[in-house]
Parts: structure tokens; sequence; C-alpha cells
């Protein structure tokens, strides 16, 4: 048995974890994951059932509960995908994924409280880079300019996806607005038409 300790792991940490378990199973086993929330105990859950595998849990105290995630011969390979070659996105990483691309308008993420916000932000964008077929290119306009330079709290994030292929783009005027486009400290500069152009000939479009 594999377990991933998840304890004080915020979204989307706690299905990231296991799947990577689910990853390093070789052949049928299980995965004993602990969290410390229902919101992950339902994510984590409905990820391994996507996944093929079959899911118990059991809550063992105040904020504390527990997954079992058990994956039978012939339900999926070691890598979480299901047999029968269907996808459900739970296999090994395959790169930059065709004309897909991510646009971001936004230092946050939703309406309401902008503290909140800038952490579901943060979320969003680690949570890009653990997907298995990354976007082809990111754009970011408006206040979403803000997270491509210095101190930016997802920096290191979208370095990493640059470094994997993932085109970073920014909005020139955007960055001349806020006064930060000296401070950019990933991917290039670009303008409206070629933001336009981007999405008219994007296959998908993720938006946070």
């Amino acid at each position: 048995m594999i377990t991933v300790n998840a304890m004080g792991d915020a979204c989307p940490i706690p299905v990231i974890k296991t799947k990577k378990a689910l990853q390093e199973l070789s052949g049928s086993g299980e995965i004993e994951v602990l969290v410390d929330n229902e919101t992950a105990v339902r994510n984590v859950t409905k990820m391994a059932e996507n996944s093929g595998a079959s899911v118990t849990q059991e809550k063992l105290g105040e904020g504390r509960y527990r997954v079992i995630v058990r994956v039978g011969d012939g339900s999926t390979d070691p890598g979480g995908t299901p047999a029968d070659g269907e996808d459900c996105g739970c296999g090994g990483r395959t790169g930059v994924y065709g004309n897909t691309i991510a646009v971001i308008s936004s230092d946050r993420m939703g309406e309401g409280n902008d503290e909140l916000g800038h952490v579901l932000m943060k979320s969003f964008i680690f949570a890009v880079t653990q997907l298995d077929e990354l976007p082809e290119k990111m754009v970011f306009y408006n206040g979403g300019a803000k997270l491509t330079v210095e101190d930016s709290p997802v920096l290191e994030d979208l370095k990493s996806l640059a470094e994997q292929g993932v085109e970073i783009m920014t909005c020139g005027t955007c960055l001349d607005y806020y006064g930060i486009k000296d401070k950019l400290a990933v991917g290039t500069v670009t303008n409206m038409y070629s933001i336009v152009e981007t999405m008219q000939k994007a296959g998908r479009v993720i938006r946070p």
C-alpha cells in the first residue's frame, strides 16, 4: 500500500499527490490518502473513480479523513489510464497540447473576496503546471499582466511552464498602463492583434 499524506495541503495538492501515486502503482494495489477536510475527500474520490479505481472513505476523527483507492487488475495501468484505450486524463504527461490556450485577465480568480481570489489564482496556475497535457500558450492581459512580472506569486510556476514549451504572452499596453513593463520576468510582450488572432485560432480556450 502507498500512503499519501495530504494533511494540511490546499486544493488541488491532495488530488495531484494521489494522481502521482496512481502512476507509481505497478498493476493492482491500494493507496491510502490522508486529508483534513471533506472537500479534499470528495475531490480525491472523484479523480480516482474517474480513473477506474474503487474508493472507500473513513472519518478518523475531527479534521482527519482516510480515503482508500483500490486499483484492480485490468481497471487501470500503472499510470492510471483506463483499460480499452479510454482516456480520463490520468496518464503520464504527454507535453504541450495542440492549440489549447489559457487566457488570464486578472491577478485574482472569481468575484467576492480579493484575498481569496489571489489564493485561487495561485492554485489555478499551479494546477496548470500539473496537467498531463499543457496548453500551447498562456495569454495575460489587464490585471493578469501583474502575474508575469518580478515578485509575482506564480512566477516560478510560469517559468516552469515556459521551460516545458508553453508560450507565455503578456499584453504590452497593459504592462505600460500599470507601469511594470520593465519588470516583465517571463515570456514575451504581445499586442491586441496577436491576442485576438491567438484566441481566434485556438481549438480550446481555458479561462479561470
